[in-house]
């Protein structure tokens, strides 16, 4: 009965971590990481001049480009990612979906979004939005 109760319990935690083959990340998973934004709610990103990123930095420095370049400290907690306070620049980009990805992203960071990390891919969902990464090069 006790091994049952243990299964049973460790079977709920292993549920609790993943959804549709994807795993809650963690901070040490995205650490020293960098991803490249493939699409914003299922559309592609248009590419250009310079291409939307997400770095991972050491204790958790966030830096990167959407339309602006950004940078904040980043906190992983229950699978939500969340980095309030993001520095940002503030131009504008000719492109109107890099202008929306500025404030997409700013929000999403703000008040948190669910983090699933595959092998190469690294999804940020909040119930507005969806923003799709794939894993390049890590940062040095």
């Amino acid at each position: 009965m006790k091994k049952f109760i243990a299964l049973t319990a460790l079977s709920l935690v292993l549920a609790g971590c993943a959804r549709d083959g994807k795993v809650s990340v963690t901070a040490d998973e995205l650490m020293h990481h960098r991803f490249v934004l493939e699409s914003v709610n299922g559309k592609p990103v248009t590419p250009g001049e310079n291409t939307p990123e997400l770095n991972f930095g050491e204790k958790m420095h966030l830096s990167g480009i959407m339309c602006n370049r950004f940078s904040g400290e980043g906190k992983v907690s229950d699978g939500a990612l969340t980095a309030k306070n993001l520095v940002m620049t503030r131009m504008m980009c000719a492109d109107p979906q890099r202008n929306m990805l500025d404030h997409t992203f700013s929000e999403m960071m703000n008040k948190g979004a669910q983090a699933d990390l595959t092998e190469t891919q690294l999804t940020l969902t909040t119930a507005e939005q969806t923003l799709i990464f794939k894993q390049a090069d890590p940062t040095k």
